[in-house]
């Protein structure tokens, strides 16, 4: 074959270099090139982790066996030859900036995952890579003050199972100074000071919200594909709302991290939630600072103890298995009753009518009701199944405020329906057992109690004490204007917020700084907003812009001018989901002959694609594969295939 001459560019030589000419012929195959390449340079150090970008097609070579000729390179290609894996400035849910070095010529999913084994957070199929937001620049002295933390040095191990040394990664016990910055991780951070939170954007719609949604890369591709470059800015969030196996072990840092980014979206009001919440995500913050300054979070691990617990759990999810059906007999024949006069309301849309009271009978995983006590014999008024349902909480205990908010699934989406309860204890009940059917399990189940008994305890941490004056009187340390949202600064002076805050705090004083995080998370993962991310789209055969809920288990379609849910679908009820991408289009077919689709405003259609198919992935997810994911099947589900 005849030689031809080949230019590349050398990153290392710098920007004003002049390209390398190098004599090769079409048969000549990748690794051949690089080997000519290097020769040519004549410079000794270890140049394995480069490879060759070709700049026109936005792609790596990375099948160094291939030839020129099937790579279809010709003498005009423009190829860059550089390292595979460059610094970037990454920022943490805690604010956090670390200088690290990542993947840039594999898919974001395994950059992603290179990440997270390095910083010690498992399953990093729940996170992702986005722009960060632009901030305006005041002062040119502004970079000067940023804190980086540098672990560029640190070796990217491929590791998959967290083994830990002393409490931590082992590649964090090497020197005093990635020790510290292990503990940047994996401390909660003290409260901001309320002009930091007075700075920071807040969406103040959801149109708003919507638009961080764009901003996500894309996991199939490449950071170099995206446009990204060696000590660009990216930041690292949980993208999936859909937290698999969180253990207090070895999850110390995803924990402290998801902890942070929760914290952050309520003050930031990224997330609606009552006032009584809020003074109890601020009594929760202030317990969490307040414990975190005392208890050591370096737990030193134990390989035997470990293995012993490992080998417990199984043990028990064995015996769980194995419970004899005379025994199942027993449980279902003394199965607890529930039945009592609760109210109801269906909101449709312009009704002012009220609740109505009935009675009401709770059997197996449905809910039947009739006029009265005495009608309870003969047939029910309507009979709901709610195997499948979605269970919501709104409680307001100050104002004896008890609600049950049912949505139901129906083929052309969800029926909402609410329960009124009298007090404390029957909502505890009625709750627990929806919660219970909405699984698919009925009263029998032996985690009723306790479901009733967790919602107790719930409840109690939103009462108030009336031991307001000592407490406040005992603690001057708190800032209450650090704890809670940008609204409540300017609708309550700190002095009347102090006693309350203290309040809530009483509730929750004496938990171990685990169980205070465990607690926030679930109150955040409680809230009605919870899990949504919001894209604007149009809808087929619409002619106004509406925005899409993406939730961990459904879709909702959103009214832009009046905020209310018009329709819900869910995903089990998906029989398949494509898109078009000449024409950027999502359509989504759902059981009972129900189609829809839509284009995307504020985000790319393949963002949206990779929501749903991210979200049915993690649905997937089982303890006996918990150990090895499966990145193929992520890709099947989210990757698509785009119109080259």
């Amino acid at each position: 074959m005849a030689a031809w001459d080949l230019s590349v560019i050398v990153e290392d030589l710098g920007p004003d270099a002049a390209p390398i000419t190098i004599s090769v012929a079409s048969d000549l195959h990748i690794g051949g090139v690089i080997l000519k390449l290097v020769e040519k340079l004549q410079i000794q150090r270890d140049w394995s982790d480069h490879a060759l970008w070709w700049e026109q097609k936005q792609r790596w070579l990375l099948k160094t066996a291939w030839t020129l000729e099937k790579w279809e390179v010709h003498a005009d290609a423009r190829l860059v030859f550089m390292p595979q894996h460059k610094p970037v400035k990454l920022g943490l849910p805690n604010g956090i900036i670390l200088k690290l070095r990542a993947c840039f010529s594999n898919p974001v999913f395994q950059t992603v995952m290179g990440i997270c084994r390095m910083l010690g957070i498992r399953h990093p199929e729940e996170l992702s890579l986005l722009r960060p937001v632009e901030e305006k620049k005041k002062k040119k002295d502004k970079d000067l003050s940023e804190d980086i933390y540098d672990l560029t040095e640190v070796p990217l191990s491929s590791v998959s199972r967290p083994c830990l040394y002393n409490g931590m990664p082992p590649h964090f016990a090497d020197s005093d100074k990635l020790e510290a910055v292990y503990k940047m991780l994996s401390v909660t951070q003290p409260p901001p000071a309320p002009e930091v939170i007075a700075k920071q954007y807040r969406p103040a719609s959801v149109v708003d919200k919507a638009h961080i949604n764009g901003r996500w890369l894309d996991s199939s591709r490449c950071l170099m594909q995206q446009g990204i470059k060696g000590n660009d800015r990216l930041w690292l969030r949980f993208k999936f709302f859909s937290f698999y196996d969180i253990d207090s072990k070895y999850d110390v840092v995803r924990v402290t991290q998801l902890y942070e980014q929760a914290r952050w979206a309520i003050l930031l009001e990224d997330i609606d939630c009552t006032e009584e919440e809020m003074m109890l995500f601020g009594a929760l913050q202030y317990h969490i600072s307040k414990v975190s300054q005392s208890e050591p979070q370096m737990l030193c691990s134990n390989a035997a103890l470990d293995d012993l617990e490992t080998a417990l759990q199984s043990l028990e999810v064995k015996m769980e298995g194995e419970s004899s059906s005379a025994s199942e007999l027993l449980k279902t024949m003394t199965a607890p009753d529930l039945n009592d006069y609760l109210k109801i309301f269906r909101p449709k849309r312009l009704t002012l009518k009220g609740y109505k009271q009935y009675w009401f009978k709770f059997q197996d995983t449905s809910i039947s009701y009739f006029k009265s006590k005495e009608e309870s014999i003969g047939e029910p008024i309507q009979q709901i199944n709610l195997k499948g349902c979605e269970v919501a909480p709104d409680v307001n205990v100050a104002a004896q405020k008890f609600l049950i908010k049912l949505l139901i699934p129906a083929p052309e989406g969800m029926n909402e329906v609410y329960l009124r309860c009298d007090n404390e204890q029957q909502y505890a009940e009625w709750m627990a057992a929806c919660r219970l059917a909405s699984k698919g399990k009925s009263l029998a189940d032996s985690t009723f109690q306790s479901e009733i008994d967790s919602i107790r305890s719930f409840l109690a941490m939103q009462k108030t004490n009336g031991s307001q004056g000592n407490a406040a009187a005992s603690d001057e340390s708190i800032n209450p204007h650090s704890l809670v949202s940008p609204r409540y600064h300017k609708k309550y002076k700190p002095k009347q917020l102090t006693p309350r805050i203290l309040d809530a705090y009483q509730n929750v004083n004496q938990l171990s700084l685990t169980d205070a995080l465990m607690r926030f998370l679930q109150i955040w993962q409680a809230l009605p907003d919870f899990g949504l991310s919001y894209v604007v789209v149009r809808f087929k055969g619409s002619r106004k812009d509406e925005v899409l809920g993406i939730a961990p288990n459904r879709l909702i379609r959103i009214d832009l001018g009046v905020g209310d849910v018009v329709k819900t679908w869910r995903y089990n009820n998906m029989k398949q989901w494509n898109v078009n991408w000449d024409i950027k289009q999502v359509a989504i077919e759902f059981e009972g002959n129900v189609n829809i689709a839509f284009s995307c405003l504020t985000a790319d259609c393949k963002i949206v694609h990779e929501y749903i198919g991210g979200y049915i992935f993690m649905s997937t997810r089982s303890r006996e594969k918990s150990e090895v994911l499966n990145e193929e099947l992520f890709h099947k589900l989210t990757g698509g295939h785009e119109a080259l």
